[in-house]
């Protein structure tokens, strides 16, 4: 009966929305990943993961852009938005900047739109940036915009995972110069699409993006959301 049960279930879209942190690198990024990219292996084969994060965007942009339309105009019943930004929102010297107010609405739309087609939005605090103090603590680096999402998420009632927060406990569990492995640093000549060498603490490589799609999948199932019935099961051998 279960079998048939699972056999059943009707296939889901989950949208990705957000920024660079999350979404698919090109070729001549590498090894630069967004979590996304590795996020999409974890499901069975009655969910599609449609990444639509994009570099550089924020609340704003992403609806200015009209890159927020075609997701909800193609939501159907079951499916899932999540919902990540706050990295372009809160640095007042871009272009992609919003303000508090428009940030918190931003979301609020993502959120009601989302429910208007029936499907289920889940907010996701921006992942922390890799940045430690003279004692080798971990810092708040999205402090203000965070707090929001938690805010929003508290007063809408929509799921949360506290990306912000659980990556900064993986940083300190890292520490100072072992946490560079999970970030985009590279040597002069380590890899070729950056012969002069990188040194970024936002964007993640293959490690980072992997630990940070870890613990969106943490928290999908600490939430017990209807997806997380849908994680790939591994097949026991006999």
């Amino acid at each position: 009966m279960s079998f048939i049960a699972k056999q059943k279930k009707t296939p889901i879209t989950v949208y990705l929305i957000g920024d660079s942190t999350i979404s698919i690198k090109e070729t001549k990024a590498y090894p630069e990943t967004g979590w996304g990219m590795p996020f999409k292996y974890f499901f069975d084969n009655t969910v599609t993961v449609d990444n639509r994060a994009k570099n550089g965007r924020s609340t704003r942009t992403f609806i200015e852009e009209n890159l927020w339309q075609p997701v909800s105009q193609a939501l159907n019943a079951g499916d899932y938005v999540f919902i990540q930004f706050g990295h372009n929102d809160e640095v007042p010297t871009k272009k992609s900047y919003t303000t508090e107010k428009d940030y918190r609405a931003n979301l609020e739309r993502f959120i009601s739109e989302t429910r208007a087609r029936k499907a289920q939005p889940v907010l996701i605090t921006p992942a922390a940036r890799r940045k430690f103090d003279a004692a080798g603590k971990i810092e708040e680096t999205h402090q203000v915009y965070a707090a929001i999402v938690r805010e929003v998420a508290k007063k809408q009632e929509v799921p949360l995972i506290d990306l912000d927060q659980k990556s900064q406990e993986l940083l300190q569990q890292y520490g100072p110069e072992f946490s560079k492995k999970l970030f985009l640093h590279l040597k002069p000549n380590q890899h070729p699409n950056y012969p002069d060498g990188k040194e970024d603490d936002t964007h993640f490589n293959e490690l980072g993006a992997r630990e940070m799609a870890q613990i969106v999948l943490a928290g999908i199932k600490d939430l017990r959301l209807e997806l997380a019935e849908r994680v790939v099961k591994p097949t026991v051998k006999k």
